[in-house]
């Protein structure tokens, strides 16, 4: 079941919209569940809530999926380019203009607000190690920023379309600070499409752009003890209609029993 819940958003001053996935049997049975947030709640489990009409099919991966999860889709502001401020953690510049980054005050609110609410109202297990975070293209390079400088609340992330070369450097940064629990899973992908130019004779899973970032940053978390799994779509494009193929691929890894 689906449901949905306003929720204020204090950087905004404003509401966003929740979209809460609970197990069917939830209410006829005393169980307690892991937790996974994911950006962009709106595209994970309906057409008629997607943006561009088609969504991740989250709910039907979930309802047959072997494991019970609950969850928690965070809706964006659909105001002109509120989304990139809300989902950046730095101030940078995309196409000719600048974002003034609130990525950082979004994950306060999470961590503050969003997170305690869920735990006190459902039958969550709260630690870490039952908590995940995931998110694509802007969300994608949220979920990688808060594994790392919040690795004491999320234990794995599904980082879909992230850019890495477009952030490596400030998300290097603040890895070199961070310390990652060994136990800690980071699903990183791309498509082929998004790669980025490739060399003369190149390859576009390992030659290009983005494939180049990727796998410099995998080696880096990898240094911090970090387990990754890497997935090049290809022919993969930046649209949820690629991102919900890759669903099965990072819930069946970032789920894994220990």
């Amino acid at each position: 079941m689906i449901i949905k819940q306003p929720m204020y958003y204090p950087p905004g001053d404003s509401d966003r919209l929740l979209h809460i996935y609970l197990p069917d049997e939830y209410y006829e049975t005393e169980e307690r569940y892991p937790v996974m947030y994911f950006f962009d709640g709106h595209n994970l489990f309906f057409d008629e809530d997607a943006t561009y009409g088609t969504c991740w099919g989250l709910k039907t991966f979930l309802d047959h999926w072997d494991k019970k999860i609950i969850v928690v889709g965070m809706e964006c502001s659909h105001k002109d380019r509120e989304r990139l401020s809300e989902y950046c953690p730095y101030n940078r510049h995309f196409l000719g203009k600048s974002i003034n980054g609130r990525g950082k005050e979004t994950f306060d609110w999470i961590i503050r607000e969003i997170k305690p609410m869920i735990d006190g109202t459902y039958r969550t297990w709260s630690h870490r190690e039952a908590t995940g975070i995931g998110g694509s293209s802007m969300g994608g390079l949220m979920s990688m920023y808060g594994i790392i400088a919040h690795n004491d609340i999320f234990s794995k992330a599904a980082c879909v379309s992230t850019g890495l070369c477009w952030n490596g450097v400030n998300l290097r940064r603040d890895l070199k600070q961070a310390q990652l629990s060994p136990d800690t899973r980071i699903f990183i992908s791309w498509g082929e499409t998004e790669s980025g130019p490739v060399p003369a004779g190149g390859n576009a899973e390992y030659d290009s752009k983005e494939s180049r970032a990727a796998r410099k940053f995998e080696q880096e978390l990898q240094a911090k003890q970090a387990r990754t799994c890497m997935f090049f779509q290809p022919g993969g494009r930046h649209c949820e209609a690629d991102w919900a193929k890759q669903v099965p691929l990072f819930m069946d890894w970032l789920w894994l029993e220990p």
